[in-house]
């Protein structure tokens, strides 16, 4: 079972979809209310879908206000590898639950070297005892081409057996990759056996324009093209798929073995996402 995910798995909830959503209900466009989002978080226990949800996601500089908050947290670290260490060591200060540890690299002159930095931080946090072993790290790579400096990041972060993030939206155009682009980041992280989350404008299930204009990839064609893809599936296959639009056919497809590799999305919202799943027959209303 992925790290994060709540205890059982009820009867009319697919394995596969269990933890499947981050609550990022703080973040935009959302911007919830940090108390308000939280206390959402909490009162989700007793729906029959709640182990739809995963984790609770929010930024490092939230911890002193989440004191006895009794959710499993996914933490962004705002800052960079030197912060890593901190927020682990808070959340076991307070007696939060951490279930993750977020982390984007910046130095774009130097990707590869700053994976490195952030490997050796989160190397003395685990050997400090603030981090747990068994906590995912995830460490968000740029939206940019596949480069030979992208790649050796990505080989920095896979060989010290942390996880990718993949950013998959945002407030603009563009923020959100081309169906090609993701479809080269899930082969990276298949050709290195690494799994991955996904994060922003990925609330709705099967891809779609919104009414800005913005492709928006749907979280089920990235689980359907994440199944196909480690199958062997040719790269405008995988592409094709990111690019369906017929939720039917998506919502039929194979995905068996899929969440092995993609673990997760946040998602400001969890309506929209739940809406869709039960729209397409594919959790009970």
């Amino acid at each position: 079972m992925t790290p994060g995910y709540s205890s059982g798995v009820p009867a009319s909830l697919e394995p596969a979809f269990v933890g499947l959503i981050d609550d990022a209900a703080i973040f935009p466009p959302g911007n919830a209310d940090l108390h308000a989002a939280s206390a959402a978080f909490v009162a989700r226990s007793s729906e029959p879908w709640a182990d739809l949800v995963g984790t609770f996601v929010v930024r490092d500089l939230d911890i002193p206000l989440l004191r006895g908050t009794p959710a499993r947290l996914s933490i962004v670290v705002t800052g960079g590898a030197g912060q890593i260490g901190g927020p682990a060591g808070l959340c076991a200060k307070l007696g939060l639950e951490l279930a993750g540890l977020e982390i984007a690299l910046r130095d774009l002159d130097d990707l590869a070297g700053n994976a490195r930095r952030v490997v050796v931080a989160v190397d003395a946090a685990r050997d400090d005892g603030v981090l747990d072993e068994d906590v995912p790290v995830y460490v968000e790579l740029p939206h940019v081409a596949s480069t030979a400096s992208w790649l050796g990041a990505a080989d920095e972060v896979a060989s010290a057996e942390l996880r990718f993030k993949f950013r998959t939206g945002g407030l603009e155009a563009a923020a959100f990759p081309a169906a090609h682009a993701l479809a080269n980041w899930i082969d990276a992280a298949l050709d290195r056996e690494t799994a991955f989350k996904c994060t922003a404008g990925l609330h709705r299930a099967v891809r779609h324009t919104s009414a800005e204009g913005f492709e928006h990839h749907g979280f089920l064609n990235v689980l359907v093209a994440t199944h196909r893809a480690f199958e062997g599936a040719k790269l405008d296959e995988v592409v094709a798929t990111l690019e369906e639009r017929d939720g039917a056919a998506l919502g039929a497809a194979d995905w068996s073995g899929a969440r092995r590799w993609f673990a997760s999305f946040g998602s400001c919202s969890v309506d929209e996402p739940l809406a869709d799943l039960r729209e397409l027959g594919l959790v009970p209303r």
